[in-house]
């Protein structure tokens, strides 16, 4: 307790040091889940982890890779297998503590464990080793070219510190544990952790020591993280002048934010794609109306609800044109993505003969688990598409929660008929399959709640790992796609549409991952 209170009275005496004093307060529809870094593969998870934690490497605000903990890194030249990283000399964590390489080495066992979501990503890698305390060598299951992306939102924690606290495990958030390193942290970010309220504040104050000084802007001294999951509310205290920045403008409040004195809304494509899953594994399923039968097993009826979905009704009337309809779960931005694929027609019609043909003529009833303050407007696409669903004699039942409910629905198996968003920080999409198509397995499949188990599919997606014949690869790519389409896996929905809101002083580009780091920005 002396040690807490301690370190808290420097923290906050920190912020009278060194630069000038601005407080950044930030607001959005949901908090961070946890704060232990490999517990939760979650965008706003990671986007507050980004503020005390670090990666090897991160994407800055355009999406190109910008070293980190790692000042430059590449494969091995007498061995493919083995890609070296050379490490930032002279970090400290935010208790003083030294980085060294043995806390790269324990940071991505840790995320290799059984209990990590993030362990899909690094599911190549068959040692992680200190060459010395500033060299580090990943040694994988053949050549894996594309390592690097695949580490960028996978942060380092000092070994020591996870020791003494009791955390060298990662949080078990499905059996609902609850950690030393879920409140506290100490990571070697630009930002120390003051104080932590899950859904109500997280008070972080700019690091002193940071390695970064002189090479990142860092004019934002403390950050008042503020979760607001009303919408109303949440423009409000834009509005008001109570918060700085908020990350998800209500896309009919956009005209007026945007016609305020004093703010400004900056719009920017996201790499996240908005989605329906379903259940289609089993032979029968719990959340619906049919007998001994499970509906969705049967691809007519997937077909038919793929094509029941207005997505450009949904443009237009819920999102105000602020969406891209999509006919693929992969972003434009993702490799393997091809126009011809993102598109697909409403065709009712068609959907109550496809109906018929599957003997649902006269339908049948399920239940839509849906978040209600993950992403834009969820509640209300889920809503409209229960209309859409209605139209081919599919009763939907709808329950909407916020997402620290429904996402434990969707990672234990809970949920039949779920929304879900996905977005790619590797920009490949070998990510999308290892985490969304792969048979759920202990490596991984730990998003993939539909049921879907195909053999000779997961060893293509194993493939891609270690094929460095990109021409070839990406083949695979297209043949693993051709068969997620035509087997109806998802039903996508669109690609989303970032619009951040902020005072005109606060200087800071939209990123496409909707992770704003708050190092680059500019109080002016």
């Amino acid at each position: 307790m002396k040690k807490t209170l301690l370190l808290t009275a420097v923290l906050l005496a920190s912020t009278t040091i060194g630069a000038s004093a601005e407080t950044l307060r930030w607001a959005r529809a949901g908090d961070s889940l946890t704060l232990d870094p490999h517990a939760q593969n979650e965008g706003p998870t990671h986007t507050l982890a980004h503020q005390i934690y670090e990666p090897l490497i991160i994407r800055d605000t355009t999406g190109a890779f910008e070293a980190a903990l790692a000042t430059d890194w590449a494969p091995k030249a007498d061995d493919p297998n083995v890609w070296v990283f050379n490490l930032r000399q002279g970090v400290s964590y935010h208790d003083g503590s030294a980085f060294t390489a043995e806390d790269v080495v324990f940071s991505i066992n840790r995320a290799k464990s059984e209990q990590s979501r993030m362990k899909e990503l690094l599911s190549s890698v068959v040692e992680v080793r200190a060459v010395d305390d500033h060299t580090v060598e990943f040694v994988t299951d053949g050549p894996n070219p594309i390592l690097p992306s695949n580490l960028t939102n996978l942060f380092i924690m000092d070994s020591g510190w996870a020791e003494a606290n009791g955390v060298v495990k990662v949080q078990d958030m499905d059996g609902g544990e609850t950690t030393f390193a879920a409140t506290n942290a100490n990571g070697t970010g630009a930002y120390k952790l003051v104080s932590r309220e899950p859904d109500v504040k997280t008070v972080l104050v700019r690091n002193e020591d940071y390695w970064g000084k002189g090479q990142f802007p860092l004019e934002v001294s403390e950050i008042v993280y503020t979760p607001i999951q009303n919408a109303a509310t949440r423009v409000a205290a834009l509005l008001s002048g109570e918060v700085d920045f908020i990350q998800d403008v209500p896309v009919q409040d956009l005209v007026r934010v945007a016609g305020t004195d004093g703010l400004v809304v900056k719009t920017a494509p996201q790499n996240r794609t908005i989605f329906f899953g379903l259940n289609l594994g089993p032979d029968d399923i719990a959340n619906d109306n049919v007998e001994g039968k499970n509906p969705l097993a049967d691809v007519r009826v997937r077909h038919a609800m793929n094509l029941a979905i207005n997505r450009d009704a949904i443009k237009q009337v819920v999102m105000r044109g602020q969406s891209q309809p999509a006919g693929i779960i992969a972003p434009p931005f993702v490799n393997g993505w091809t126009a011809e694929m993102d598109q697909i027609a409403t065709d009712t019609a068609q959907a109550k003969a496809l109906m018929e043909e599957a003997g649902y003529g006269d339908g049948f009833s399920i239940q839509l688990d849906c978040p209600n303050d993950r992403y834009i407007n969820d509640e209300a696409i889920c809503q409209a598409a229960v209309g859409m669903f209605g139209q081919i004699g599919i009763k939907v039942n709808l329950d909407a929660k916020p997402k620290a409910q429904h996402f434990p629905l969707i990672s234990s198996g809970g949920t039949d008929f779920y929304m879900l968003g996905w977005g790619v920080p590797t920009y490949d999409s070998e990510y999308i399959f290892n985490f969304l198509v792969h048979t759920r397995g202990s490596e991984r499949g730990s998003w993939n709640a539909t049921g879907y188990s195909n053999p000779e599919l997961d060893a293509k997606i194993v493939s891609l790992a270690s094929e460095i014949d990109l021409e070839a690869r990406n083949a695979t790519i297209a043949e693993i796609w051709q068969v997620v389409q035509d087997e109806v896996l998802y039903l996508p929905i669109h690609h989303q549409v970032l619009n951040w809101g902020m005072k005109e002083n606060v200087g800071i580009e939209v990123s496409p991952e909707d992770d704003p780091k708050v190092k680059y920005f500019t109080m002016k």
